[in-house]
């Protein structure tokens, strides 16, 4: 048996290459969320204005995922995510050549968020074809611990360089990263290896529109395209919105910077240490449901905390059990609705992850009239507990407990 399948070293380096240009597409999406306030003077427009370049990211991807997910299905991962590489690299470098052109950085940006489901929507499809079975939610892990990354060293790095180099000149030096990354996905992505990393039936996949009409039918699958709608609405709104959350409070643009980047090391350190456990376990639920448990605390320091070290604790703490349940989340839709392609269960996860700019709009409109964002994050701590109780009426997939398929 052994014989019909065989991982190869080379998954490694597929991996690496794909979470580079993961880690430098949430560079440039996140950017200007730590420095809200200075670049809305730079550029003459209001906050509103300088959240909506976050905000692109997740409105483009509305209209653009379930036809990137046909094209990952269809065509492979390979060619889908260097399409995105390459719209991400000249758009990134575009971007950075706009100078003060508000307008020009607007459509630069829109070009960028356009790339991201070519790589956001990839992500269990890359370990699926690469990757053992009980590999696989390490792999998902890993890809999203990239994108926590570079979430994070946008969140951190921006305030410290625009103390000395221009808003224009970052967004150059980011272009420039991100050209490179993707002319190294280019370069060394392959689509399969030279045989399969599992037992037969481990990658037997429905057709896209078979699959996606099969995963709409799944309830547990359904649950759980909630709870992530809810879980990454309330990441996402935190992230955009992290500078003016705690500037009623006295907080600084670098406070808020080391806070967007503590909660990210935290998300890091969750989606690493966690997803092991439940690949080793092969249990999904329960790993969900913890970390959406545990992060309410987390939530309720970011919302009250008037110490800065009891804000960053709070901000560590919420990312680390939030994140850690994204991971897990991806592989349990991945087994609760075989035979559905990997790129259909993850596009539309994705998709209403990104669906939650709702929520990333709504907090802002909840905003007091002196600034104050706790209404929105006492909404958010509401919505996690009904996340919690939904996901108690999600179960395991009894036939992913053993590797027999079928």
């Amino acid at each position: 048996m052994a014989t019909n399948y065989k991982l190869y070293g080379y998954r490694w380096a597929v991996l690496a290459v794909f979470m580079f240009i993961n880690l430098t597409i949430q560079m440039l999406w996140i950017t200007y969320a730590p420095i809200t306030g200075p670049a809305a003077t730079f550029y003459g427009v209001s906050d509103l204005q300088i959240g909506l370049l976050a905000m692109s990211f997740m409105i483009a991807f509305i209209p653009l995922s379930i036809p990137v997910s046909w094209v990952i299905d269809t065509y492979g991962f390979r060619l889908a995510v260097s399409i995105g590489a390459v719209l991400m690299g000249v758009f990134g470098l575009l971007r950075g050549l706009a100078g003060a052109n508000y307008s020009l950085v607007l459509w630069s940006t829109i070009g960028i968020a356009a790339a991201q489901p070519f790589l956001l929507n990839a992500w269990t499809k890359v370990p699926a074809n690469w990757f053992a079975i009980e590999e696989r939610a390490t792999a998902v892990g890993l890809v999203t611990l990239a994108n926590l990354v570079g979430t994070a060293l946008g969140m951190v790095l921006t305030p410290i360089l625009t103390e000395t180099i221009s808003i224009p000149t970052v967004q150059l030096i980011y272009g420039g990263i991100a050209a490179f990354s993707a002319i190294l996905f280019v370069l060394l992505a392959r689509e399969t290896p030279p045989t399969p990393p599992g037992p037969a039936g481990s990658e037997v996949r429905a057709l896209m529109l078979d699959g996606l009409k099969h995963a709409l039918t799944v309830k547990p699958f359904l649950l759980y395209l909630f709870v992530s709608f809810i879980g990454l609405g309330i990441f996402n709104g935190v992230t955009t919105w992290v500078e003016n959350i705690i500037r009623p409070r006295g907080f600084t643009p670098t406070d808020a910077g080391t806070l967007g980047a503590l909660m990210l090391v935290g998300g890091v350190l969750g989606a690493v240490v966690i997803p092991p456990f439940s690949d080793k376990q092969r249990k999904r639920q329960p790993y969900i449901l913890l970390g959406l448990v545990l992060a309410i605390p987390g939530l309720a320091g970011l919302a009250f905390a008037a110490s800065s070290w009891l804000l960053f604790l709070s901000a560590f703490a919420m990312g680390f059990f939030l994140v850690s349940t994204s991971p897990i989340g991806m592989q349990y839709a991945a087994e609760v609705t075989h035979p559905t392609p990997e790129g259909t269960s993850n596009g539309l996860i994705q998709l209403f992850g990104q669906a939650s700019v709702v929520f990333v709009y709504i907090m802002e409109a909840l905003k007091t009239p002196n600034g104050s964002f706790t209404p929105a994050l006492l909404l958010a701590i509401g919505l996690l507990v009904i996340s919690a109780l939904i996901v108690t009426q999600m179960k395991d997939p009894h036939k992913f407990t053993t590797d027999k398929h079928g």
